[in-house]
């Protein structure tokens, strides 16, 4: 009876616990969270009778933009005189950091100090995230506006916070980068990332080369165009923008490039939020605008694709050294920034190696092949750009030719996983930006959020010497199919608030998050922002029932309107609303989204219902544990494509996972086997699969996760007797580094792993 009691006990702990952890996320909805927070009981108001006093001149900018925040939720600014209740910002030198900062919210004063502006006005955001939703944007002024009280005392566990923006592929306004560095200074951002230069357009006004704009900033509609353009159809975030698009001499084309003028005010607008931009003029590679201007340029003497990337520079022409230099010198003059990016990446050497004056310089300078004649490039640049005080930065490719200590190094290819190390012992600093997980462009799903929230930024293997070398991390948008300010806001948001947290605060609690995030949601619809909406759960893709099936899916948000449709269109606003439960009798497709309330439609989810029998089970005389796995070192575009080999190794595998002895760079695997399920039911399967995979249970197919693409988790259901079934699992790596994961549920459980007993073979 005792022991009943005690557990008892614990258990009405463990749920009051919980339930102050849940309070304490809805009272200081905070990302990043916080290094250290204490809650107070109460809250401070401010009214039109609430002065601002600031102590220190230096913190002059940040109390203005404390005004300017105050006044878009009162309609009135603070008093800077007065007895009311106070506001105070203070010099205090003891905080170290030049970002940090401490908050001390009372029922009687708000008091923020810091040592540095950065610091102050870092502050300033976690006010703005604590003041109400509804001061963002245009509404009706407050009578007044409440914070809760609470002690914090923060700074970034990273130097190197960022985001990247590829304007080149496609191009957006100045306007829109200044909404995007407003985002950046709420989530504590303090980089931002412009791919500036490209093979599709070249985007900032060199004086000295004025045709890199007159022409280079400009093309005819290329494949990329037409892919948007199609999706456009059913799409408009992917239809290519009106104030993009001219006509010049009876061609229709599509650009656009932002004067130095016009960069030198976002710069400036930039650093009043504490806001580095970093400039990449990408080189030697990746310049088929710019040598469709001045041919000269190339090895060829014209513009053209290779076997794999475009034509690039040609490192072997004193003229290529003294154009990069003029343009260069341009760009370190107008930006301030600490370090200048040059990309160095996916080049394409075949025209070097062919090219009489290149195998004189190889042979002069003793370099043995075109990777170190890359870096011989790289090298000339460095000495170049560290001449004029800045720093270079890379992607990591340039490290196969050699780099120097002294470069900057960003890791993108995920797939190629020693990198990060072996710069980390060459002595470069690392920024981390892997494609598997920070490559913003990858179509998001139900767990790209968590998949950035989980990110490792300083990896693993490096010394407790070298950690000091990892600057941070950074997530990259290539827009080659992103045409659109919506759909930057979409791939971005709200994986950038999950990033965030990551380089800010160091320290991790994804449940946490995944509660303060709700909130986010509403102030991000009041900012204009056109996010991603919360996934819906609790179902799968793929459904089946015996006799009968209930739809339940709870709404991410209350504001939230679910509406669905079973005659194929789409849902609409105007579509019936969702029901609690949703009773299927008979196979279907019932498409469902989320509206918010200012009619912004979320995903689509089409599950599709099939009517089944219990799946009859199949007697094993003798099975033995595991799963016989088969492994097929080869490129497969689709996993049918294996059944045409034969394997290279055959395994006993516990589950379906890849054996740690595979390491081809493109590979498929066979699991085949027995699936012995201990009840009968109808279970859901959900199979995470970069590249492809499919999944057949009892000779029936519950999962088609096919083709070569980004992480993607499909799921489908299959209905099983109690016993044992023929499982078939296959899985196909492209190349780029493999994700591959299975889970199950019974009964609208969450998902879970599968045991390894249930697998015989």
């Amino acid at each position: 009876m005792l022991m009943i009691r005690y557990s008892f006990l614990w258990f009405a702990l463990l749920i009051t616990l919980h339930l102050q952890a849940q309070e304490l996320t809805q009272r200081y909805p905070l990302i990043p969270y916080p290094t250290s927070l204490t809650p107070a009981s109460g809250q401070f108001v401010i009214t039109a009778q609430t002065v601002l006093r600031v102590q220190d001149n230096r913190f002059a900018a940040e109390a203005s933009q404390l005004q300017a925040l105050i006044q878009q939720g009162l309609g009135k600014r603070l008093l800077t005189n007065g007895n009311g209740p106070r506001m105070v910002m203070l010099h205090d030198p003891a905080i170290t950091a030049a970002e940090g900062y401490r908050l001390v919210i009372t029922p009687q004063q708000v008091t923020l100090k810091a040592s540095e502006p950065a610091g102050m006005f870092r502050a300033v955001q976690t006010i703005r995230q604590l003041l109400p939703v509804a001061i963002e944007g245009a509404g009706t002024p407050q009578k007044s506006l409440s914070l809760p009280a609470v002690q914090i005392q923060d700074q970034p566990a990273y130097g190197w916070r960022g985001m990247h923006l590829d304007v080149s592929r496609h191009f957006y306004s100045i306007d829109y980068l200044r909404k995007f560095i407003d985002r950046l200074a709420l989530y504590k951002f303090n980089t931002f990332h412009l791919h500036l230069t490209d093979d599709q357009g070249w985007r900032l006004e060199i004086k000295a080369y004025p045709k890199l704009t007159r022409e280079g900033a400009w093309r005819t509609f290329n494949n990329q165009d037409s892919v948007v353009l199609k999706r456009a159809v059913s799409d408009p975030d992917f239809d290519l923008p009106k104030p993009f698009i001219r006509n010049q001499n009876g061609q229709t084309q599509y650009g656009g490039f932002y004067t130095q003028a016009q960069m030198r005010d976002l710069i400036a607008y930039a650093a009043a939020r504490h806001i580095t931009i970093i400039p990449e003029i990408d080189m030697p590679g990746h310049l088929t605008a710019a040598i469709k201007a001045y041919p000269f340029l190339s090895c060829t003497g014209q513009e053209g694709w290779g076997k794999t990337f475009s034509v690039p520079i040609c490192p072997c022409n004193e003229p290529t050294y003294t154009f990069m230099e003029t343009v260069l010198s341009e760009v370190m003059a107008l930006f301030p920034s600490e370090y200048v990016h040059i990309g160095a990446d996916e080049v394409e050497k075949s025209t070097w190696a062919q090219l009489q004056a290149c195998q004189e310089l190889m042979k002069r300078q003793g370099i043995r092949n075109v990777e170190e004649l890359q870096s011989y490039f790289v090298h000339r640049i460095e000495t170049f750009v560290q001449s004029k005080g800045k720093k270079l930065m890379v992607w990591d490719d340039a490290l196969e030719g050699g780099l120097k200590p002294s470069t900057a190094v960003m890791y993108w290819r995920s797939w190629v996983k020693d990198v990060p190390q072996k710069a980390a012992q060459n002595g470069n600093d690392v920024v981390m930006t892997p494609v598997s997980t920070l490559y913003f462009d990858s179509p998001p799903g139900i767990r790209s959020v968590e998949n950035v929230y989980n990110l490792a930024v300083v990896p693993a293997g490096v010394t407790s010497g070298q950690t000091k070398q990892f600057l941070g991390a950074q997530a990259n948008i290539w827009t080659e199919y992103i045409p659109t300010e919506n759909r930057v806001d979409y791939m971005s948001m709200p994986r950038m608030t999950a990033l965030s947290e990551v380089v800010w605060t160091g320290k991790k609690d994804f449940t946490s998050f995944q509660q303060r995030i709700l909130p986010h949601f509403l102030r991000m619809e009041k900012m204009g922002i056109h996010y991603r909406l919360p996934d819906l759960t609790g179902f799968a893709e793929e459904n089946v029932f015996v006799d009968q099936a209930t739809l339940r899916i709870k709404k991410p948000l209350d504001s939230y309107t679910l509406r669905y449709t079973t005659d194929g269109l789409l849902p609409q606003p105007t579509s019936p609303e969702l029901p609690a439960e949703l009773i299927i009798t008979k196979p279907q497709t019932v498409k469902v989204a989320a509206f918010t309330p200012s009619g912004v439609r979320g995903d689509v989810y089409a599950l599709r219902y099939q009517q089944q029998a219990y799946a009859t089970p199949v007697p094993l005389a003798n099975p033995k544990s595991g799963l016989q796995c088969s492994y097929f070192k080869a490129y497969f575009k689709e996993t049918n494509l294996m059944k045409q080999r034969t394997a290279d190794s055959t395994y006993t595998i516990s589950n379906v996972v890849v054996p740690k002895s595979v390491n081809a760079p493109s590979f498929g695997i066979q699991f085949r086997g027995y699936l012995t399920v201990p009840e009968t039911g109808v279970y859901s399967f959900f199979y995470t699969c970069d590249d492809g995979g499919i999944l057949r249970i009892a000779d029936r197919m519950v999962v088609d996760n096919d083709g070569n693409h980004f992480p993607i988790e499909k799921s489908g259901q299959v209905a099983l007797q109690k016993g044992s079934h023929p499982f078939e699992a296959d899985f196909i790596e492209g190349g780029g580094g493999f994700t591959l994961k299975l889970k199950y549920s019974l009964n609208g459980s969450e998902p879970m792993d599968i045991p390894d007993s249930w697998f015989v073979h």
